[in-house]
């Protein structure tokens, strides 16, 4: 059970983080590599000034990959913790003598709700996201 929540949470986050990537991400790409492009074009630029323009040109992609990856960050931190709390239930029960058939059940019945729970949140993480993409500006 907890196996199956956990598929479907690892499913969801793949699926929001490639329809980010396809219609925002390539784009600022496209335009970095196009930027860059002109960068390298300007003969009379000096190397560094061409270094220090294509670091320009990059910096919009490397704020979109700092933005998706925080919020991936702080949702694995988040799903984690509420794993932990499974476990640390389980510990005590039993340490309280429980019997491990039942606790295991237990623990894996908290693990699926997590699961479930964070499944909820995928949208909202994925919509942050994009917002946080749409306001680099290019």
């Amino acid at each position: 059970m907890a196996e199956a929540a956990q598929g479907r949470v690892q499913a969801a986050v793949e699926s929001a983080v490639q329809a980010l990537e396809r219609e925002q991400i390539r784009a600022m790409q496209g335009a970095m590599f196009r930027c860059s492009a002109r960068c390298c074009e300007d003969t009379a630029a000096s190397m560094q000034e061409v270094q220090r323009c294509i670091e320009r040109c990059h910096a919009p992609l490397a704020r979109a990959q700092a933005i998706v990856t925080a919020e991936l960050e702080h949702f694995q931190d988040r799903l984690s913790r509420c794993s932990l709390q499974c476990s640390d239930q389980a510990k005590d029960a039993l340490d309280s003598g429980g019997s491990e058939p039942r606790v295991r059940g237990q623990l894996d019945t908290c693990l699926a709700t997590c699961g479930d729970q964070h499944l909820r949140l995928v949208p909202a993480m994925a919509k942050k996201m994009r917002d946080g993409l749409a306001n680099i500006q290019q």
